[in-house]
Order: structure tokens, then sequence, then C-alpha cells
């Protein structure tokens, strides 16, 4: 049931390509910790990577959007921040409530949605655009 990194997500941008890779390894580490059981001591040790992810991913990605002028850089930014607002709230709950199978699942599917939606579409017009930027 494992997710894994596949060329056609890349953008082009080898730093950007290689954080999406490390993205994917920790979230299928959760798919695959739910399947033997194990979704709840997982999501965890994610919540503690998303962290330091976001800030990380989202600054080298956005330096590079300011760099190189990008125009869809204020919508990039918005859905950065809106993903940066689900992880917190489910933070928070995790920290008030106790990690929970329901959490699990809600990462699950928050990650999913990220995946399909964001760097699968948002970030491949990004790396389009550095891509004749820097050519």
């Amino acid at each position: 049931m494992g997710i894994q990194w596949r060329e056609s997500l890349a953008i082009g941008v080898e730093e950007i390509d290689n954080q999406h890779k490390e993205l994917l390894l920790r979230f299928d580490r959760l798919l695959n910790a739910c399947q033997g059981g194990r979704g709840i001591e997982e999501l965890k040790k994610l919540q503690a990577f998303l962290d330091e992810y976001v800030h990380t991913h989202f600054n080298d990605e956005e330096a590079l959007q300011r760099k190189y002028h990008y125009p869809g850089y204020e919508a990039h930014h918005a859905e950065h921040l809106y993903f940066i607002n689900k992880i917190n709230i489910l933070k928070a709950e995790t920290e008030q409530e106790g990690v929970s199978t329901h959490h699990v699942i809600e990462t699950n599917n928050m990650l999913l949605k990220w995946l399909l939606n964001h760097i699968s579409k948002v970030d491949m017009e990004l790396g389009a655009f550095l891509k004749s930027a820097t050519s």
C-alpha cells in the first residue's frame, strides 16, 4: 500500500526534488506503519519531521520564486500557508487529545491531497517556469 517517488513528480530543481522525495519517504513510512498497526507511533515522528520540513522546504521554494519573479508566487505562498495551518491544527489536536487513529487518517488524507494537488500540479508549474527562466 506504500507510496514511492516517481520521476514524473520531478520538477527539475534537484534541491526541491530531493525534499519532495524525503516527504514521500516519510509518508510511505506512515502508510507502512498503519498496515502494521503502528500508525500512531509513526505519526508522532512524522509530525516532528513536518515541523521542520515545511519551514525549510517552503522557504527554499519561495526563495526561488522570488529570485526568478515567479508570477504565481502569491497563490503558491497561500497554498503553503494553508498546509502549515492544517499541520498546526492536527498537531494541536494531538497535543490536546493524544494521538488517535482519527489523526492518523486525517494526516494520511492531507498528505495524499497535498501530493496529488500541490506537488504534482502546482509545483510542476513552478518547475516549468524555472526551467524556462534559467535556460
